[in-house]
């Protein structure tokens, strides 16, 4: 995939994971794009341990769903960490 495919493929895997995470996650275009990048990164790996070989990326079903889960995780600790944040002070 080209830069501009995966600027895309991270762009829809993070409003993907947007739309899954309960409540307003008060983020802009560019940092779902990074969460949807670092998402699919992360999906690949939990891809490598759970599948027991490398995933190829690319614009299939099983790829865009793992950088989904990546960024929904990734979503996920965010709250967590800025909510530990907000209540200490």
């Amino acid at each position: 995939m080209g830069i501009v495919s995966w600027v895309i493929f991270g762009l829809l895997a993070g409003a993907v994971a947007r739309l899954l995470v309960p409540g307003a996650t008060g983020i802009g275009c560019l940092a779902t794009l990074a969460v949807g990048l670092v998402g699919a990164v992360i999906g690949g790996l939990i891809g490598e341990v759970l599948l027991g070989h490398h995933v190829r990326f690319g614009w299939r079903l099983g790829p865009f769903l793992l950088a989904v889960l990546g960024s929904f995780l990734l979503l996920l600790l965010l709250r967590v960490l800025s909510d530990g944040r907000s209540r200490r002070v």
